[in-house]
């Protein structure tokens, strides 16, 4: 007869995880158990870790938060169509460069020989570095280096990554090879506006944050706006959870709700209403026709079942 282990679900966390959950939760980042326990092995195993889902759901906070918690360097590298490997690694200071070479042909002394003058203006003090170098040359405590909205960068910048992070060592021909002394904690974010190759996939650790629960945003939205009251959070909170049920082009965050929040908070409210709601829907909603259809749900009457959920 074939034996059976009863297994314990969920499994008991290890006091490593717990300890950096407790962090997060005390630089008030509500961390659900699986971001910590991403955070954790993505430092036991030296991986980069990658982190998708929807915008404004604390993917980048993530890093934020990480970097305080350990009084590390935040490194950032913010990601665009068209970044190429000398932005986001060095460049050489030419102004300064010119002007050694203009002091240098003014010098009444001996000119020193011309090989020696190149070695010179081609040197780490005319270096230029970027945030993918400054993390690879940092000293002291490992930085912590968020690649944000990795996925908006081109697929050759995606390329020129895969060598960078497997190695964490970038050859400059005027100097040599550099490698880092100490891995920075690495952790990229993407908003799936294009899919990421299989090959930078499989050399990260991977991490799915999606819209919170109704549970989960009141904890976010009441360590963020404590200026808000009780009954104005759980409205404001139950009112976002409604809406994100509606087929909205850009559906609202985290981060929208915090703003709405403040803005109420801003406007001494203390519950909603629907001239209120009217009033301020730039604060959630960031396209035209998804405001346009919000308002015709509540011109239809749609408030009143939407307050009848938010009691």
């Amino acid at each position: 007869m074939a034996a059976f282990v009863m297994l314990r679900y969920p499994p008991p966390m290890i006091p490593e995880i717990a300890a950096l959950q407790a962090l997060l939760e005390q630089a008030a980042y509500v961390a659900d158990r699986s971001v910590a326990t991403a955070l954790f092995l993505a430092d036991a195993l030296e991986r980069p870790l990658l982190v998708e889902g929807p915008p404004g759901v604390g993917k980048t906070e993530i890093a934020k938060v990480l970097a305080r918690t350990r009084n590390a360097d935040l490194i950032r590298l913010q990601c665009y169509e068209g970044l190429d490997a000398s932005t986001a690694l060095y460049e050489w200071n030419y102004p300064k460069q010119l002007l050694r070479i203009k002091l240098d042909e003014r010098a009444s002394s001996a000119q020193s020989p011309l090989e020696q003058r190149e070695a010179e203006i081609f040197s780490e003090p005319f270096l230029l570095k970027r945030p993918l170098l400054q993390a690879i040359t940092h000293t002291g405590t490992p930085p912590v280096l968020l690649i944000d909205e990795v996925d908006r960068s081109d697929e050759e910048f995606e390329a020129f990554l895969l060598e960078l992070l497997s190695d964490f060592q970038v050859t400059i021909p005027e100097i040599g090879t550099i490698r880092a002394t100490a891995r920075p904690t690495v952790v990229l974010t993407s908003n799936r506006t294009r899919e990421l190759s299989d090959a930078l996939r499989r050399r990260c650790l991977y991490l799915w944050i999606d819209y919170p629960t109704l549970e989960k945003e009141l904890s976010i939205v009441r360590i963020k706006a404590p200026g808000a009251g009780d009954l104005l959070t759980r409205q404001v909170v139950a009112f976002m959870q409604s809406l994100r049920t509606l087929s909205l082009s850009r559906l609202p965050g985290v981060s929208e709700t915090l703003d709405w929040a403040a803005a109420l908070v801003a406007l001494g409210s203390d519950s909603l209403d629907e001239a209120t709601v009217r009033e301020t829907i730039g604060c959630f909603l960031k396209d035209r026709s998804d405001a346009e259809q919000l308002r015709r749900v509540l011109d239809s009457g749609g408030f009143e079942a939407m307050a009848a959920i938010l009691t």
